[in-house]
């Protein structure tokens, strides 16, 4: 089971921080470092001291770390046009030596898009959006040197793009698609995706998801099993009551509803609920939603109690 550190950068956190709890990711064993694609705040916290652009911050990452992969979780089809975001993703994973995964989904924050402007089209037409972005970025990164790229789609039109730079990692990138839409979600991630994550769902709505995407997967005649199952879960883990406490009301949660809704409680009750994940989902990969970005003990408590016995 690979666990991997999860950040919600919108909720207050400087470039500063997120270098900090990226190295500490790294420095404690962890598989990687991955954060939100989100410029406003969510809830009462006041988002000082504003928000860090998910790309721009993976680019300092990319040189200030070396081991642990970086990414999105996820990136908004909504924010960026899919010829920059693909230029912006091949120059990171370059400036990572390889390192770089593309999660990205429609966009679904309306605060968000109405105060920075964003258009926020119905979901069915996002889900267009979002198809031909995979179809160009993929397009392009898969151009071969010397040739180019051209696209005629309903939301984009690409006329011989050169489909540079090229990613490190070829063929690309691994791509996640992240959601439990019924019909599209599936669909896309069985053409396009490395990676199905079920983010903040009870296992048996992951299971039902995964089941759907094997499924598209097959009707593609792809093999399911290529596709990685993942799930991302709110974490808060305490070598005592009183230490899951204050964790708890650091976040702003209760004690039951994050054992309830969450990886939550002594390190043996995580390991436990893990358990519990991998065996009724198959997941093979868990993105640990860590809010308190202060707290570096607890990502230490987590690698030393929790990983190891994984």
């Amino acid at each position: 089971m690979e666990l991997r550190i999860f950040t919600e950068p919108q909720q207050g956190a400087s470039y500063d921080d997120l270098l900090r709890i990226a190295n500490a990711t790294e420095d404690a064993g962890f598989d990687a470092f991955f954060r939100s694609d989100h410029y406003l705040k969510m809830g009462s916290v006041s988002g000082l001291p504003g928000p860090t652009d998910a790309w721009i911050t993976l680019a300092g990452l990319a040189r200030e770390t070396s081991r642990i992969r970086l990414g999105t979780l996820v990136s908004a089809a909504t924010f960026r046009h899919p010829s920059l975001l693909a230029i912006s993703a091949a120059q990171v994973d370059q400036m990572s030596g390889g390192r770089i995964e593309l999660g990205l989904g429609t966009g679904w924050f309306e605060a968000e898009h109405a105060a920075y402007g964003f258009a926020l089209p119905p979901l069915r037409e996002r889900f267009g959006l979002f198809a031909e972005q995979l179809a160009i970025i993929t397009g392009l990164w898969a151009t071969p040197e010397g040739e180019t790229f051209s696209f005629d789609g309903e939301h984009y039109r690409l006329a011989e793009a050169p489909g540079l730079p090229k990613p490190a990692q070829r063929p690309r990138p691994p791509i996640i698609i992240g959601g439990t839409g019924r019909r599209r979600t599936p669909e896309l991630t069985a053409r396009f995706a490395d990676e199905i994550n079920v983010p903040f769902r009870d296992r048996d709505t992951a299971l039902a998801q995964y089941e759907r995407v094997a499924a598209a997967a097959k009707d593609a005649g792809r093999d399911p099993a290529e596709i990685t199952r993942s799930a991302a879960q709110v974490v808060a883990i305490g070598r005592d009551e009183a230490e899951l406490a204050r964790r708890a009301a650091a976040i702003g949660r209760e004690v039951p509803e994050l054992r309830s809704n969450g990886i939550a409680g002594t390190p043996a009750e995580a390991v436990d609920t893990i358990g519990r994940w991998r065996e009724r989902t198959g997941i093979s990969r868990l993105y640990l939603q860590v809010l308190d970005l202060s707290d570096l003990d607890h990502l230490e408590l987590i690698a030393a109690e929790v990983a190891r016995q994984l």
